[in-house]
């Protein structure tokens, strides 16, 4: 594997291993989420179906899979926000409804954006640790957009909902496999390996063909919602000061 980096955001590299699109997003920090970074990831998704990819396996950084979106521009602004939110709500969607599976490394905390983009994938391996996973945005003055709603009504455990999202709940990763943001705990030095090990035994597995048309089946309507109602989303947005 040789690893690429993205011309738009050098923390996003694109590889191949076998039948398996490889990502890291690595931005030396918190990795959080800007314009530049959902782009770059964006375009490994693109790659990743141009190149024939039969999964897709996104790792993060040493402790830090992803803080969410970048404060700095969150508070900029109301339109500076939205326009912020309604990136990483298209790749949230994208991810959701992606015609491979993909699995996330979830290497250390993943909080707001970062915990909704787990709950847009397949396969969730988290580190072991003092590390924070799921949605503060209520606690820090955000309101949970419907889209990200509709997502942890399909994905997280009904008995922890209200918990996760109205009233700003965020666990350790062993409590957050029982929540619904993460399938497994490992090592934190096992992570990659076992999302790596997920992501080849996934594409051996599965037919290309009857899973996009079982991905409709069962997230299909879910992902019309999330369309539905991110106009509205938009416009209703705001950030309240600390």
């Amino acid at each position: 594997m040789s690893a690429t980096p993205d011309p738009t955001d050098p923390a996003v590299t694109y590889e191949r291993d076998g039948d398996v699109a490889v990502v890291h997003f690595d931005d030396g920090k918190a990795n959080v989420l800007t314009h530049s970074a959902i782009a770059a990831l964006q375009g490994t998704l693109t790659a990743a179906e141009a190149d024939g990819a039969r999964a897709v396996v996104l790792i993060g950084r040493p402790g830090r899979f992803s803080a969410g979106f970048d404060l700095s521009v969150m508070t900029a602004g109301p339109d500076q926000a939205r326009d912020l939110l309604r990136a990483g709500a298209l790749l949230a969607r994208r991810i959701y409804t992606f015609p491979v599976p993909v699995v996330l490394g979830v290497t250390g905390h993943a909080l707001a954006m970062g915990a909704i983009l787990l709950m847009a994938a397949d396969v969730r391996v988290g580190a072991d640790g003092a590390f924070k996973v799921g949605l503060p945005e209520v606690e820090i003055g955000m309101p949970l957009p419907r889209f990200a709603v509709e997502m942890a009504r399909d994905r997280l455990s009904k008995g922890h909902f209200v918990a996760a999202t109205q009233h700003a709940v965020v666990t350790p990763p062993a409590e957050a496999v029982a929540v619904g943001f993460l399938d497994q705990v490992v090592a934190p030095d096992e992570v990659e390996a076992t999302a790596l090990a997920a992501g080849h035994d996934l594409a051996a597995r599965l037919h290309a063909a009857p899973f996009v048309m079982t991905r409709e089946n069962c997230r299909g309507a879910i992902a019309r919602l999330m369309d539905d109602a991110l106009d509205a989303d938009m416009a209703a947005f705001t950030v309240e000061p600390a």
